[in-house]
């Protein structure tokens, strides 16, 4: 697997947006996060173990484009993402100013898996966004010879108890679980779980943490800036590299990691 030297040759990047979920620990102090594994049927990225998101879908501009200004809407098209996604996905509903049952959460959800928008779910249970649930964390572009691009925000947001109602939708994902960073972290060192690339160096950057504030504050500490891996050498052997100023304590990979 090697990263393509020019741009030009490649399918333009699609808009992508992800949401590392925190809750308090269920088994120790740590927080822990909630993962979701794709199914191996997929063409990207089957069977790996990932935090919720997906694309970002026209729909999503469209809200965004009628809630912001014109300098934010593409900024809040990508949370309205990571929140649409995350109820498709999980069933959870978060970044909304109110709390929310466990049977308006199921009907949101089945609505969206109708095809409804989520402007439309807002209007039939008279939600609104809270935007600022969701602390930017980084943005991974990585240009390997897939078949698709993903440049891909990622965001935090917290729980608390984490006392929720979830369930995989059955189609792109096939379980869920939480987590402690370095618990997932072991589960893929021990082949527990499969995580690409980008999923570890979060996992790693995320592990750091005792609890959600450590982490927004590390997100708020650090510019979101682009991170594109690169092909170096290490001991003669090709790895994978990262630049070394948006937080991640551990810039390098195998080539291993690179998903497919």
């Amino acid at each position: 697997m090697e990263i393509e030297v020019d741009p030009q040759s490649l399918p333009p990047a699609q808009p992508a947006a992800t949401v590392v979920i925190f809750r308090r620990g269920q088994e120790s102090d740590a927080p822990e996060l909630l993962m979701l594994v794709r199914s191996k049927t997929l063409s990207f990225v089957g069977g790996a173990a990932v935090f919720p998101g997906g694309r970002v879908d026209p729909a999503d501009f469209e809200l965004a484009a009628s809630l912001a200004p014109e300098q934010e809407a593409d900024e809040i098209a990508h949370r309205i993402a990571a929140i649409r996604e995350t109820l498709e996905e999980t069933g959870l509903a978060i970044g909304l100013t109110q709390p929310v049952n466990a049977s308006d959460a199921t009907a949101a959800r089945a609505m969206l898996h109708e095809g409804a928008s989520l402007a439309e779910v807002l209007g039939q249970f008279d939600w609104n966004l809270a935007f600022d649930a969701l602390t930017p964390f980084a943005q991974w572009l990585p240009r390997f010879k897939h078949t698709r691009i993903f440049d891909t925000r990622f965001y935090l947001t917290d729980l608390g108890t984490g006392a929720v109602d979830i369930a995989v939708d059955g189609t792109e994902n096939t379980r869920m679980f939480w987590a402690s960073a370095r618990d997932a972290l072991a589960m893929a060192d021990s082949g527990k779980i499969k995580a690409i690339f980008p999923t570890r160096r979060n996992l790693e950057r995320l592990a750091q943490f005792n609890d959600f504030a450590a982490a927004r504050a590390d997100a708020e500490r650090h510019p979101i800036l682009p991170v594109t891996p690169w092909i170096d050498e290490r001991d003669g052997k090709k790895i994978v590299r990262i630049r070394e100023d948006c937080g991640y304590p551990v810039c390098w990979g195998h080539l291993s990691e690179v998903a497919g």
